[in-house]
Formats: C-alpha cells, sequence, structure tokens
C-alpha cells in the first residue's frame, strides 16, 4: 500500500497521503508507482529513485557487529588503506578505496581491473559516522554518472555508525540496495564484518 509517497512535481515538493493511489498535478500515482514526470524519494520505507519513465525500488539493508575496541581504532582499521584492503577483500580480493577521506570529496571503489564504483563522502564526522552518496559506475577506469542505467539508482547511500557501549564499539552498516545485488551483498557483508573485526581487535 502506498503510505507517505513524496512527490516532487515540477520542482516543487507535495506530499499526499493515500493508501491506494496518489494524485499528482501531472497525474496519478498508483500501487505500480510508475510515476512520469515526479522524483520519488520514499515508498513504503523503502529508497526509491526515478529513470524518467522508470522508478527502481530500493531497500534498506541492515548490518551490525560489535567490536572489542574502541571505535578510534574501529575507524582507523575501516579506512586506512592497508586495513580497508584487507577487510573489504570479503567483495573482492583486489579491492581498494581511492580518495583523501574528506567531507563532499569523491571516492572511487575499485577493484584491480578498474571496475567499481564513483562516489562522495556525503557527511563525515571522524570516529562516529560515514556516509557515501554513489554517484555511478566505473568500466575500465572510465566514469559514468550519466547513462540511464545509473541515473535508476543514483543517489543511494551507504553508512557506518559507530557508538562506543561497554567498551566496546557497536558498527552499524545500512545501505539502500536493489533486488539486482540485495543476495549478493547480505551473503558477502557478513563476510566483511568478520574480517573488519578479526583486524580490529588485534
Amino acid at each position: 500500500m502506498v503510505k507517505n509517497l513524496m512527490l516532487r512535481v515540477a520542482d516543487k515538493a507535495v506530499q499526499y497521503k493515500n493508501r491506494d493511489s496518489i494524485h499528482a498535478e501531472s497525474g496519478i500515482c498508483q500501487q505500480d508507482c510508475r510515476v512520469y514526470t515526479a522524483s520519488v524519494k520514499q515508498l513504503n520505507g523503502k529508497f526509491t529513485t526515478s529513470l524518467n519513465k522508470n522508478i527502481i525500488a530500493m531497500e534498506k539493508l541492515h548490518f551490525k557487529t560489535t567490536i572489542n575496541a574502541t571505535p578510534e581504532k574501529v575507524w582507523k582499521v575501516l579506512w586506512d588503506d592497508a586495513t580497508y584492503r584487507q577487510w573489504t577483500k570479503a567483495f573482492s580480493e583486489t579491492s581498494h578505496a581511492v580518495t583523501d577521506w574528506k567531507q563532499g570529496s569523491k571516492v572511487l571503489f575499485l577493484d584491480g581491473n578498474g571496475q567499481g564504483m564513483v562516489s562522495r563522502i556525503a557527511e563525515l564526522r571522524p570516529n562516529e559516522y560515514m556516509s557515501f552518496e554513489h554517484l555511478g559506475e566505473i568500466s575500465n577506469g572510465v566514469e559514468d554518472t550519466t547513462s540511464e542505467r545509473v541515473k535508476g539508482w543514483a543517489g543511494a547511500r551507504e553508512n557506518y555508525t559507530l557508538k562506543k557501549v561497554d567498551g566496546k564499539t557497536e558498527l552499524h552498516v545500512d545501505m539502500d540496495i536493489n533486488d539486482e545485488f540485495k543476495e549478493m551483498f547480505e551473503t558477502m557483508w557478513p563476510k566483511a564484518l568478520v574480517n573488519l573485526k578479526e583486524i580490529s581487535e588485534q
């Protein structure tokens, strides 16, 4: 059922609440959420982005681990180049990131073949919180932030939250994901967090 669907029509945001259909200035959005001139931000708690006449629904995945180390140490393991390469082997043996790790900066998440994602650091609070906004793909070293495929999910977020609890660190990871990659990340993230925990507790 459609609840609290946020539509932006002609650059003006209007909120509608209706369980069955949403009427906008430009037409009607029903349960299949085919919106022709609106950008959809939230649908039943799912993150969605528009691709001209297509809407790709993205849901939020959550992962959590408790690490017997300080938030400062976990933060360092997360983002220092050497340890980043170690814990992200769960995603790719040659995984690495190219960035200066400053708020607003571009981040290239890459494998050894020049494949990966182009993102930016949307928000950063040292030792507490990191939020990436994914902007596009990289193929053979070439960035793509404008293709129709990329526009379908551009703007997806990946967030890391560190909390000190009873002398340990709780790490919460949440990310916007579509059905195409959901199963893959549900398998890979727990392995990555095991790697991170082992390195941080050394």
